[in-house]
């Protein structure tokens, strides 16, 4: 009994390398197959870590968007595949905790600052803050998608330039060249607020 679940067993996962690599030769199909036989366990896993369903299913789809994107690597003597599955799906659950305790962190920072800087501003100062703030906005709306993407994580979402080229599923030179040249050209655009500010 115990030497035919073995087989068994041993018989799944060749399945499933078979089907990693027709993935990584760009077959649809072997993904939606491999997607259909895991993603109750993968689910299972990001849910009871994550414990919000609708998290749970966006990360779900990470998943095996990576799986896609990846499976080229996937190297059978370093692990079964569903444990390269569980890996990648554990790394994108702990990437969205990381992510969402931090948005918080940021609410509660925002809700602190408003609170301190709760004394009525006079409309000249409002129009002020308001065209700054429009400046800002289009400056941004101004850069390359890829480089207002980089300084968004990193300013508004407070990811470290290493998470990001995890997030991006890029390379960190890559992310920090964005980054650098991202700034430049606001600096740049923004000149005009920052001397007004001074």
């Amino acid at each position: 009994m115990l030497v035919r679940g073995a087989i068994e067993t041993n018989s799944r996962e060749q399945d499933y390398i078979t089907l990693i690599r027709k993935v990584a030769d760009g077959d649809q199909f072997a993904l939606a197959d491999i997607y259909d036989s895991t993603s109750s366990l993968v689910f299972g896993l990001v849910l009871r870590m994550l414990d919000d369903r609708s998290a749970a299913e966006e990360v779900l789809l990470d998943v095996y968007k990576q799986v896609w994107r990846q499976a080229a690597l996937y190297d059978d003597r370093r692990g079964s595949p569903l444990a390269w599955l569980v890996t990648i799906a554990r790394s994108r659950a702990l990437d969205r905790l990381r992510s969402f305790k931090r948005e918080t962190q940021l609410k509660q920072t925002f809700a602190t600052e408003a609170r301190l800087h709760s004394s009525p501003i006079n409309p000249e100062q409002a129009s002020v803050i308001s065209e700054q703030q429009a400046m800002v906005r289009a400056a941004l709306g101004t850069l390359p998608p890829e480089q207002r993407e980089v300084i968004e994580l990193a300013y508004y979402s407070g990811l470290s330039q290493s998470e990001i080229a995890s997030k991006l599923d890029q390379p960190l030179g890559t992310v920090k060249t964005r980054t650098r040249l991202g700034m430049m050209k606001l600096r740049e655009s923004l000149s005009p607020v920052m001397e007004k500010s001074l």
